[in-house]
């Protein structure tokens, strides 16, 4: 058996499946770590992947946030050595983060296909741009 107890992929996947529930519901960290008795702080950790959720909590979890404990484990492959893909985490990420969410519901009102392409090409030239800044010497 694996002796290491530090968070893997699977954990930072269920965290960000916590984090982004928790902001689709407008639910701060706080409000819900008052619903599980626990800190803030844990509820930051669960959601970073520092700290892995035990199943009782992960129950816990679902019920606080109402959705089934099998929503936290959505998207993932079994078998898979990671379970996630750096893609599927880079995703996690930007629907995890306040802007990321509101940005892609947003995106999804837009109706005209045109327009999501050249919206897409607009974000890719900005990250090519951003990745040049970073990269030059300075």
């Amino acid at each position: 058996m694996n002796e290491d107890r530090s968070a893997n992929p699977v954990d930072r996947r269920i965290g960000q499946r916590m984090r982004g529930r928790r902001l689709e519901l407008g639910m701060s960290q706080e409000h819900l770590a008052d619903m599980l008795g626990v800190t803030f702080q844990q509820v930051q950790k669960y959601e970073k992947g520092i700290n892995r959720v035990a199943a009782s909590r992960l129950f816990e979890l679902g019920a606080a946030l109402n959705v089934p404990v099998g929503y936290f484990f959505e998207g993932l492959a079994l078998g898979a050595a990671t379970g996630v893909s750096e893609e599927e985490t880079a995703v996690f990420d930007a629907i995890a983060s306040p802007e990321g969410l509101q940005l892609l519901t947003m995106f999804a009102g837009i109706k005209s296909a045109r327009l999501r392409r050249r919206i897409v090409e607009l974000v890719r030239v900005l990250v090519e741009d951003d990745q040049a800044a970073l990269d030059e010497p300075g």
